[in-house]
């Protein structure tokens, strides 16, 4: 997909030179990546205190059967 966009040039090339991209489009990915990965895990906080467990589980049993 072609998308045209007025960025700013010097967050580029701060980001450019923070990187390992080799040009604008890899860092315009880089940060849609990283956008992405960030909502994502911002949606698994959101489920803290929301997931019932079960109090008399006993994790430590779980590992020494392996």
């Amino acid at each position: 997909m072609t998308i045209n966009l007025q960025v700013d040039e010097a967050l580029i090339q701060e980001a450019l030179a923070l990187g390992n991209q080799q040009g604008e489009r890899d860092v315009v990915e880089q940060a849609l990546r990283e956008y992405v990965q960030r909502r994502k895990q911002l949606k698994v906080l959101d489920l803290f205190g929301t997931i019932d467990y079960d109090k008399d589980y006993n994790y430590k049993q779980q590992r020494r059967k392996q």
